[in-house]
């Protein structure tokens, strides 16, 4: 019987860490959605205004046999900048924090444990919150899988596209 763990991840826009995620062995499925805030059902407009406190995520749906939550922190310090409060390149705004979000203590303490070897040999401070999970709210369905549909959208050419080639070549 397969035994299923989530993730929920925040860094920067949220098709940036769906497409991500997507290409990991072991992972089961990736949604986009919104988690941290203080409104319920929140849309992506009320997201975008920053009134709502949600950051954009991706939950993760893995196989602990084939990665671990700990490899998969490993990729989430890799594929973006945890040094930047509130901003990953050009997308700024509370929405597009650093942040992971477990759902038990063992979670915690492997975010913990992550959190204090990512930043061993940075020049700046990580910036990343690490927070229990209190709701996780999926995103519109236009947002789901939005690379995969879009590959020629500008956003997946310059930004998403980029970012998938440096992490298969292992430059993080």
């Amino acid at each position: 019987m397969e035994v299923l763990e989530k993730a929920t991840l925040g860094a920067g826009c949220f098709w940036c860490v769906e497409a991500v995620f997507e290409e990991l062995d072991g992972v089961k499925s990736v949604v986009a959605g919104y988690a941290g805030g203080r409104t319920k059902n929140p849309s992506y407009e009320e997201v975008c205004s920053g009134k709502t406190g949600h950051a954009e995520v991706a939950q993760i749906t893995f196989d602990p046999r084939r990665i671990t939550f700990g490899e998969i922190l490993g990729v989430f310090w890799a594929a973006h900048d945890p040094t930047t409060l509130n901003r990953q390149g050009a997308d700024v705004g509370e929405q597009y924090r650093s942040v992971i979000f477990y759902n038990d203590e063992a979670q915690k303490a492997i975010a913990e444990e992550s959190f204090v070897e990512a930043g061993k040999g940075l020049s700046s401070s990580i910036v990343t919150a690490i927070e229990p999970l209190a709701g996780f709210y999926e995103a519109e369905e236009y947002h789901q899988d939005y690379f995969r549909n879009n590959p020629h959208a500008p956003y997946c050419m310059f930004v998403i596209k980029p970012k998938l080639a440096k992490m298969n070549r292992g430059e993080h």
